[in-house]
C-alpha cells in the first residue's frame, strides 16, 4: 500500500506522449488502480518521491532522455529500490524487450498497447512484488 493510505495499487506512468498518458490513466482508473502521470523525467523522479508508487511504468525515450537512466535514479531513493518497473517502447527494434530486461524492468511493453495488455502485465508486475 502507497502513503496515501490507498487500498488499490498505486501506479507511476512517464511518457512524453500525452494521449499515452491519457490512454494509460483511463485503462488504470477503469481497471481500480491508482495512477499519477508525468511527462518528463525530473518530474517523475519528484513525483516518486513524494507518492511512493507500487509499480512505475516508464517510456524508454523521454524526449531525448533515456527512461532506463530516469527508473535508475528513482530506485535510488529510500523505499524506492524495490519498485517493479514496466516499460512502453514505440521502437520496432528487435532487441528493445532484451535492452528494457537488462536496465530492470520486469515488462516491455510496445506501443500501442491494449487495455487487456496493459493491465495483465500490471497485474504479473505486482505479483512479482508480492503486490
Amino acid at each position: 500500500m502507497n502513503d496515501f493510505g490507498q487500498e488499490s495499487p498505486l501506479i507511476l506512468v512517464v511518457d512524453s506522449d500525452q494521449k499515452v498518458l491519457e490512454k494509460a490513466e483511463s485503462v488504470l482508473t477503469s481497471a481500480g488502480f491508482g495512477c499519477r502521470c508525468c511527462s518528463t523525467a525530473d518530474e517523475a523522479i519528484a513525483t516518486a518521491q513524494t507518492i511512493l508508487p507500487d509499480l512505475l511504468i516508464c517510456d524508454l525515450n523521454l524526449h531525448g532522455e533515456s527512461g532506463m537512466d530516469t527508473c535508475r535514479q528513482i530506485k535510488q531513493y529510500p523505499g524506492l529500490e524495490e519498485v517493479p518497473v514496466m516499460f512502453f517502447s514505440g521502437s520496432q527494434l528487435p532487441d528493445v524487450i532484451r535492452r528494457s530486461h537488462a536496465g530492470g524492468g520486469a515488462y516491455c511493453l510496445r506501443k500501442p498497447f491494449t487495455s487487456e495488455v496493459l493491465t495483465e502485465l500490471i497485474d504479473q508486475a505486482l505479483g512479482v512484488r508480492g503486490g
